[in-house]
């Protein structure tokens, strides 16, 4: 369970440890989130087969005894539609330029050369050093890894390429490896305890969208956010968490409730064992669908929401 504290080591003693931000980028549904939560050793960051489902920024901690990395699993790199979209692609460069570090992940599998090409000049304009994460090899025939890694050793953008699967974690160790290397010397940045730095209501609202893109077919659960509204520990050590399922039409918000009230139940039921799993602890989950028209479009509502555009 993440911590909500920042008891950061003191510079004193902090002779030979490294520390520093890296950012995990690339486009959408090629694993960034998967990576994230395999080089934690824990789930913080969902995953889904449908693509963008990671929106914000998740920042993950991994310390170990001489470093400690500040992972940033970030949007999927798109051609935005809507604010919402124009956010999430901020949010990624933002995220990357800021960094200390950054892993640009690629499928072994996929190539589209001419998105590739557009999204590799940019990152070509940020200032910070790269390392390319060659996902997914495990599908990929072994002859045809080598030229795909030279090919892309050729860009002259990368200081490491390294293959891996992030799912099994075969190559995620190596991988590790060549972050710390170029980590910046220095004190850690957090206590060496906390696996992220968000609140819990954060990652309760995050498990609840999963279940939705989990359960909703096609395009729905991309109209969907989810607000956590009341977060409150009972006597009874039971946690009372009350959330809202914003969707932008009525008959949205009437398929999610399902005949009788019947999804709704099943979204409630997947996300409550989610919760459980994450916190340690019982949970009452009150669940409810508002409609919000046009949501993803409205800068009010996504501050309200934490998407936080101001900030862009």
């Amino acid at each position: 369970m993440p911590e909500e504290k920042s008891n950061n080591k003191s510079s004193e003693g902090s002779a030979g440890l490294r520390s520093g931000i890296v950012a995990i980028a690339g486009r959408p549904n090629v694993g960034k989130s998967t990576l994230l939560n395999k080089l934690l050793g824990q789930k913080i960051s969902i995953v889904s087969h449908k693509a963008q489902t990671t929106r914000q920024q998740v920042l993950g901690i991994l310390t170990r005894d001489n470093f400690q990395v500040v992972f940033l699993d970030t949007p999927g790199i798109i051609d935005p539609r809507d604010r919402l979209q124009e956010y999430m692609l901020q949010s990624s460069f933002k995220a990357v330029s800021g960094a200390d570090l950054a892993i640009f992940i690629v499928e072994a599998t996929v190539k589209d050369t001419l998105a590739d090409a557009a999204l590799l000049e940019r990152l070509r304009q940020i200032d910070v050093p790269r390392i390319l994460a060659l996902n997914k090899v495990d599908l990929i025939d072994k002859p045809k890894l080598l030229p795909l890694i030279a090919e892309y050793a050729e860009i002259g953008l990368f200081e490491a390429l390294v293959p891996v699967c992030a799912l099994s974690g075969e190559g995620t160790e190596a991988l590790l490896g060549e972050v710390v290397k170029k980590l910046p010397e220095g004190p850690f940045l957090y206590s060496e305890d906390q696996l992220a730095t968000q609140p819990l209501r954060f990652f309760v609202a995050e498990l609840i969208r999963e279940t939705l893109y989990e359960l909703l077919q096609d395009e729905l659960p991309y109209a969907t956010t989810v607000i956590v509204e009341e977060y409150k520990e009972r006597t009874n050590k039971k946690v009372y968490i009350r959330a809202l399922i914003y969707a932008e039409r009525d008959s949205q918000k009437k398929i999610i409730i399902g005949h009788k009230g019947e999804l709704l139940k099943r979204i409630g039921s997947a996300s409550r064992a989610k919760i459980e799993e994450f916190i340690g602890s019982a949970v009452y989950l009150d669940l409810w669908v508002k409609v919000k028209d046009k949501w993803r479009r409205n800068d009010l509502f996504l501050n309200t929401a934490g998407y936080n555009i101001r900030d862009l």
